[in-house]
């Protein structure tokens, strides 16, 4: 039974044509792997492609060339003998490629072939020929060949890449002549013109000799020679420039070197006519024997303050010098001391009761006591006499030590007001004042005092308000006799009023001199904060510190309070550490016998009120911890000061309690201000630390601070 043919549905074939053309529209992943084999397939198509093409080329080009070399003959070419065409089966005859690409049963001229297989020389100059013709009959009906490209990918890659990132240059390339031997003695143009020695008064006389033996051209002759001699000098001039200020000799400086002496020292100085620093002790103009006593004495470089503030006190000018503790301010003001005294006639019969020739005022006994003890370094050679005069000696012993006379007095200003008042001392020949820590004797009240001592010195010297005040010729001068100007010095950590107030009174035009920042702490301490409340939480902390092992003594713990001075100080005890204590309702023997102790390593710590916060200066103190903080900023930065002294580190470590909110803020900024330390994320974020406290509470009695009473009564 025949099957019967069903015809195909129309729109099923339109729905399968439509579905494979989508499906050919759409994006076919392809595999890695897959896609590396159809490129490898179609490269070598390609490639098979071109090597055809190529064959094809060869092929047709040696058939070209046969066909011109066998070209139409009269006898046995492409015409019959009668010059009649041949047939086209006669014409297969012709051999269309070279033998090995023939048929075997192709028939030729085999002695022709074996001759076309050896060709010799003239053959190859009739190939090359004909190759030039066919060259010559292309570019005669074609035309020239133009646009043709000479682009190589390649070759431009390969230079590019030879090329590119290459920052070094070719030692051949170098036109700097500085090694060249012919170049290497060559004379200095500043020193050496046209073989004569150029001067400036040299090179005046010279033009002058050419502007007179030359009327016409000889001006112009002087111009151009007076104009080279300056560009020689300028030149001169500036192959200083690269170099650093320690590598220059003094006279070498330029305003930029000195600028960046004083950048690097962090130098500042404001009033008129203030000389340069001094780079070195050799360069401070101090006389030898004194340098051999600072030699021998082991200051080794000068600080910054003696730096700037030697050269300015030895021109007889007024200074005020603002410094943070620690930083040389004693053998800044005793140096040039010294050198003014050496001018004056020696103590006598006859003038040793005229008083002394200079005077230092400090604020506290351990203070004073420190410099007299320094001063005695330097002045004991020379042959001066130094005397202390402070509390809690009796005033028969020091009116004795004062019998034969005295060059340099140091005193505390309430005691030498006693002085004067018993007239047991008397400021005739006085006329070198130096205070000492002058902030922070107007804090405990010696205003007062001050204004007694400084109005008690001779008015006969006293320099006057002009210019003529900063003239070092002027008042280096003697007035008549012996007596010369008055020279007024103050050093301070802080400006506040009142000591403004003193140095408009009594200084005249001083230059004032600062170094760093005032009221900043030394970069030198690392400065730590801890907030802990409760006197026994504190105790246990500061046993953890002293016990840690960390720190090397002695070590210096500071409380707010000086009966909090002996119960910290039996709790030390306790732990086994050695300890003394030093606060105001001590006696003279006693602070003095507490300081030697710690000093000379028989004590460990020393437990302390503020009384020690100025100017004592305890050797190689590693630590600082202040059981409580004090109610000033400016307390607080002369606390951590007995630390990092003289070059040295030291760490500061504060408890902090709710007490403290008023300083929270300075403490803050004083920390962030130090390049060691870090502000404690406690501190950061506390709500008395983001903003400055307006209200003007939270400073504390003197005798809750300190122990001192009124104007320095009770410690004297």
């Amino acid at each position: 039974m025949e099957t019967r043919r069903v015809p195909p549905d129309v729109a099923a074939l339109l729905r399968k044509a439509k579905a494979e053309e989508a499906a050919a529209s759409k994006p076919r992943f392809i595999p890695k792997k897959e896609r590396e084999r159809l490129e490898a397939e179609k490269k070598a198509k390609e490639e098979e492609a071109r090597r055809r093409h190529e064959e094809d080329l060869l092929k047709n080009a040696a058939a070209f060339d046969r066909a011109v070399t066998n070209g139409p003959s009269r006898t046995n070419g492409a015409n019959g003998p009668n010059g009649t065409y041949k047939s086209r089966s006669a014409q297969r005859d012709i051999p269309t490629g070279p033998k090995a690409m023939r048929p075997s049963g192709d028939s030729g001229d085999h002695r022709h072939d074996a001759k076309r297989a050896r060709p010799n020389d003239d053959d190859h100059k009739r190939i090359e020929m004909e190759r030039h013709d066919e060259a010559e009959l292309r570019a005669r009906y074609m035309g020239p060949e133009v646009n043709r490209s000479t682009f190589s990918a390649n070759k431009k890659r390969r230079r590019t890449a030879a090329n590119k990132f290459n920052f070094d240059w070719d030692a051949d390339d170098d036109t700097s002549r500085p090694f060249d031997p012919i170049y290497a003695n060559r004379p200095d143009p500043l020193f050496r013109l046209a073989g004569y020695d150029m001067s400036d008064e040299l090179v005046q006389r010279k033009a002058e000799a050419i502007r007179r033996g030359d009327p016409e051209t000889g001006e112009e002759r002087a111009r151009q020679l007076l104009e080279q001699h300056e560009r020689v000098k300028q030149q001169a001039g500036r192959k200083n420039l690269g170099k650093h200020w320690s590598e220059k000799k003094l006279e070498d400086m330029k305003e930029r070197d000195w600028r960046i002496f004083k950048e690097n020292f962090g130098i500042a100085t404001k009033g008129g006519a203030i000389p340069d620093p001094m780079r070195s002790w050799q360069e401070s103009h101090l006389p030898r024997r004194l340098l051999d006593i600072v030699h021998n004495v082991g200051y080794d470089e000068p600080s910054p303050i003696q730096r700037a503030a030697i050269p300015i006190a030895l021109q007889a000018r007024d200074l005020i010098g603002v410094a943070v503790t620690g930083s040389g301010k004693t053998a800044a003001f005793l140096l040039p001391l010294l050198v003014y005294i050496s001018e004056l006639p020696p103590l006598n019969e006859v003038n040793k009761n005229d008083g002394p020739y200079a005077l230092i005022l400090a604020p506290t006994r351990e203070l004073v006591q420190q410099i007299e003890s320094e001063a005695r370094k330097f002045a004991t050679p020379l042959g001066f006499t130094v005397v202390s005069i402070v509390g809690g000696h009796s005033l028969e012993e020091q009116a004795y030590a004062l019998r034969n006379g005295a060059e340099i007095i140091v005193a505390t200003p309430g005691r030498l007001v006693d002085c004067l008042e018993r007239r047991l001392l008397v400021f005739t020949q006085c006329c070198y004042i130096i205070m000492d820590e002058a902030d922070r004797m107007i804090d405990q009240g010696f205003e007062e005092p001050l204004t007694k001592i400084l109005d008690a010195l001779p008015v006969g010297n006293e320099k006057p308000d002009t210019e003529d005040a900063e003239n070092p010729q002027l008042m280096s001068r003697y007035l008549g006799g012996k007596d010369r100007y008055r020279q007024t010095m103050m050093y301070t950590a802080t400006m506040p009023p009142l000591v403004e107030k003193i140095a408009k009174k009594y200084l005249r035009r001083p230059a004032i001199v600062t170094i760093g920042n005032a009221g900043e702490a030394v970069d030198t301490v690392e400065q730590r904060v801890e907030f802990i409340s409760g006197e026994d939480k504190r105790k246990r902390r500061l046993q953890e510190i002293l016990n840690s092992g960390q720190f090397k003594p002695p070590v210096i713990v500071f409380v707010n309070i000086k009966r909090n001075c002996e119960m910290v100080a039996r709790d030390i005890k306790s732990w086994g550490q050695s300890t003394v204590t030093l606060h105001g309702s001590k006696t003279q023997e006693q602070r003095e016998a507490s300081l030697a102790s710690v000093r000379n390593g028989q004590s460990n710590i020393l437990v302390a009120t503020d009384l020690a916060g100025r100017g004592i200066d305890v050797p190689d103190v590693s630590l600082v911890v202040n059981f409580n903080m004090p109610s000033s900023i400016e307390a607080y930065t002369h606390r951590i000061g007995r630390t990092g002294r003289a070059g040295k580190s030291g760490v500061a470590i504060t408890f902090l309690g709710n007490e403290d909110t008023d300083v929270l803020y300075d403490i803050k900024q004083i920390i962030s201000k130090s390049s060691i330390s870090k502000v404690p994320e406690e501190l950061r974020r506390h709500e008395s630390a983001q903003s400055k406290p307006t209200r003007g509470g939270g400073q504390k009695k003197l005798e809750d601070s300190g122990g001192f009473a009124g104007k320095g009564g009770s410690w004297q």
